[in-house]
């Protein structure tokens, strides 16, 4: 009932419009709150305690050693000797996304990475689309990697005590197993470590990060020592459409260069630091494993590759004679691939944190623990998430659908870093991006083609994911969002007596 002493709403002051859907799924989180929400969670806030060497060591450790230690033996078969062009291709396409992701981790110092950088360009439902993407390819990758670990932890058995784990339980279904246990127990020990905190896990990722660089350099002069010219007799077998496609599945081993970025709340100096720690880092990758392609496919002919997760440690057999060098490099591999694991872990919790916060998850994902300063519900949940994943289902599926998450991802990026230029041209960018919008096209054009190289079963995959996370935003995201809680309400409709 209309209160009858209430006055006559003044045509002055007219009740807002509620939004439209097409506006409300378009609704923008400005970067002033972005920035300001920084490291703030529920219950608590992370801790601002990492630097340029511990960022640094994070992108590196997300990245290098999934391509080399795990997915060289199923890339060469697709591209032979050229393999070492599909790393470098794979390296260029990472490197224009870098670029962009340089300029808004500098800008945007965030925690939620792609995610954040989407909401404060494009809008929310774009920005839940790159954030269900992220999940793609941090969760899954975190799954697949582990599968791989499983395959050096058995060789590092077999040359030390001559036994290893049984197939049933060293194997997803599908693979010849039942359950892969040592995937889930790397998934275990990675959070384990990050419950600990953010800089205990830092430190104890840059001594795995250590090991790694040297089990490579180790390879390389050993490996060198079984080169074979002739190797190379016939570099491009399978044409340029077998090269695309190991690049496309070798872009797997680039996942991670963008970790430092959510890490933009745990960063003592964001703005200066993720820029550097992201550019630095995929240096430093790309270099490493064109060198380690190269001479993996001189001391072995590319036929004789044969899907071996642990390629690299039967070269060193191979070239020796011996099973001391095999077994040594198999056990920085086991070191080098929990690092893996536990970064991208890490960059996973993040993402989610930030989507929580932003109520597009459940809360419990941004709940902090006031002692460590770390979310620990969403890591324990995350862990056993990808922890069980990796037990169930094959490497090989889990690389290509990562792949393509990534790719996605990685477009939109490039997209967001020129739309901020010209919505916000005077902000102060800590990095710009060289000759734009020219480079962040030739960035959005690589990953474009890259996905267009990924199978039809791969895409299919994908558009399950996707059909899913848009099912789940409208369900719950679009109305829980902190953005529609300050949207004007629709003005009441009242009977008149």
């Amino acid at each position: 009932m209309l209160d009858q002493g209430a006055p006559p709403q003044s045509s002055s002051h007219p009740v807002p419009a509620t939004p439209g859907i097409g506006a409300r799924l378009m609704r923008r989180k400005p970067v002033e709150s972005l920035v300001a929400e920084g490291g703030q969670g529920e219950g608590g806030t992370l801790r601002r305690s990492l630097g340029l060497w511990q960022l640094t060591m994070i992108s590196i450790g997300a990245t290098l050693g999934t391509g080399i230690f795990v997915v060289l033996g199923e890339a060469v078969p697709k591209a032979g000797p050229a393999v070492t062009l599909s790393f470098v291709i794979a390296g260029l396409t990472a490197l224009f996304s870098a670029l962009s992701y340089a300029e808004l981790a500098g800008t945007i110092p965030v925690s939620g990475s792609s995610y954040s950088y989407a909401y404060a360009t494009m809008g929310e439902l774009i920005a839940w689309v790159c954030g269900w993407c992220l999940v793609l390819e941090y969760g899954v990758s975190v799954a697949a990697v582990a599968v791989g670990w499983g395959q050096y932890l058995n060789e590092l058995l077999d040359g030390t005590i001559g036994v290893t784990i049984p197939a049933a339980l060293s194997a997803p279904p599908g693979d010849g197993g039942i359950f892969n246990l040592p995937a889930l127990i790397v998934v275990l020990l990675a959070m384990a470590f990050l419950l600990g905190g953010a800089k205990e896990s830092a430190r104890a990722n840059t001594i795995m990060v250590l090991v790694k660089i040297a089990a490579l350099l180790l390879f390389c002069l050993i490996g060198i020592q079984g080169f074979r010219s002739g190797n190379y007799a016939n570099f491009m077998p399978l044409g340029m459409a077998g090269v695309s496609a190991a690049g496309a599945t070798l872009f797997f081993s680039y996942i991670g260069f963008d970790a430092a970025s959510t890490a933009g709340e745990e960063a003592k100096n964001a703005q200066r630091d993720l820029p550097r720690a992201i550019m630095l880092s995929l240096v430093i990758v790309t270099a490493l494993y064109v060198v380690v392609a190269a001479v993996a496919v001189g001391a072995k002919p590319w036929k004789r590759f044969n899907d071996s997760e642990a390629a690299l440690a039967q070269i060193m057999k191979d070239v020796t004679g011996q099973t001391f060098w095999g077994t040594l490099l198999a056990a920085c591999a086991v070191i080098a691939i929990a690092s893996v694991v536990l970064t991208v872990l890490y960059g996973q919790t993040r993402i989610l944190f930030a989507m929580s916060r932003d109520g597009l998850v459940p809360k419990v994902f941004s709940r902090v623990h006031p002692r460590t300063g770390t979310p620990r519900a969403n890591t324990v949940i995350v862990s056993v998430f990808c922890g069980v994943l990796a037990a169930a289902i094959p490497l090989g599926q889990l690389a290509d659908a990562t792949s393509i998450g990534t790719l996605f991802a990685f477009a939109l990026v490039n997209v967001a870093v020129v739309v901020l230029r010209r919505t916000r041209p005077h902000m102060t960018r800590t990095f710009r991006v060289p000759l734009s919008p020219v480079l962040p096209a030739i960035g959005f054009s690589f990953c474009v083609w890259m996905m267009g190289s990924l199978s039809a079963v791969t895409w299919v995959v994908f558009g399950v994911w996707m059909a899913v996370g848009l099912v789940f935003y409208f369900l719950y995201g679009h109305r829980r969002s902190r953005l529609a809680a300050v949207e004007p309400a629709a003005p009441a409709v009242t009977a008149q007596k």
